[in-house]
């Protein structure tokens, strides 16, 4: 009996030991979430400050667009060139949204310099049909322009990043991968799509969204997570609580049944003189 009952103390101690590491593993989950949020907040706010910085700063050239190295983001850019169109076959980028309504951002390659990477050129978006076999018209650029705009790169899916062409022209991509689209192409890309300010006899909406969360956002997130984890600590200590109050008062009442086993018979016998009467 007394092996019995020191096998059922040591489960119980051994199961809220374990509840207890898994609340506090869940509380420090909570709390690492609110601060990741916060971390997050700060960069979105230091790449907006590098972004306003780069829009009041001198237009670059191409040449140095193309010597920038691979892994530098050149995002908020200006650039200004002129441009010729190298082909008038169409990307539309899937799955893009502008106020509410569902559709394409339309890119078409321009030449720049003759012996030069071509460049992929934003006309602008516009918005999908109700059936999605029928792709969008849109007009495209015909002549030598002068080009002023921003130039951005799309973030990575972490997903997937395949460029998923289909087949025809306008040609619909999933992903804006520019590697693949140069080799769909058969010639070099410049690291960066050019959004221009604006262009003569093409009226598209061209969408500017190089941060897709905000800063007031991730800080919004990061109060919800706090907040959880406030709430979940105060569950935690409310059930401790109770448990200290409860277990006192339980201990009470084994001791006096302990103190009182005649109490307990009668108990008993009156129970069984009840049932008998009914």
């Amino acid at each position: 009996m007394t092996s019995l009952s020191r096998h059922s103390n040591l489960y119980l101690w051994a199961t809220r030991a374990a509840l207890a590491l898994c609340s506090v593993a869940m509380f420090l989950i909570l709390v690492k979430l609110g601060f990741w949020q916060l971390e997050r907040a700060e960069m979105k706010e230091r790449w907006q400050a590098e972004l306003t910085h780069r829009q009041s700063s001198a237009p670059l050239t191409y040449a140095q667009l193309v010597s920038f190295p691979a892994a530098e983001q050149v995002t908020g850019y200006r650039l200004s060139v002129l441009a010729s169109p190298a082909s008038s076959q169409i990307f539309l980028l899937d799955n893009q949204v502008f106020k509410g309504r569902v559709g394409y951002l339309a890119l078409q390659p321009m030449q720049i310099t003759a012996d030069g990477p071509w460049m992929l050129v934003e006309l602008g978006f516009i918005a999908a049909g109700l059936d999605r076999r029928i792709l969008p018209g849109v007009d495209v650029i015909e002549k030598e322009v002068s080009l002023n705009g921003r130039l951005y790169q799309k973030q990575a899916n972490p997903m997937s990043s395949a460029l998923m062409p289909e087949a025809g022209w306008p040609k619909r991509i999933q992903n804006l991968n520019l590697g693949e689209i140069s080799q769909l192409l058969g010639q070099p890309l410049a690291p960066a799509v050019l959004q221009p300010d604006h262009l003569d006899g093409i009226d598209l909406p061209h969408p500017w969204t190089p941060i897709p969360l905000s800063s007031q956002k991730h800080r919004g997130y990061a109060l919800q997570w706090f907040s959880m984890a406030l709430a979940f600590a105060l569950l935690i200590l409310y059930s401790i609580y109770s448990r200290r109050v409860k277990t006192p008062k339980k201990q009470q009442d084994e001791s006096r049944k302990n103190n009182n086993p005649h109490r307990t018979i009668i108990d008993e016998m009156t129970v069984a003189n009840v049932n008998k009467t009914k």
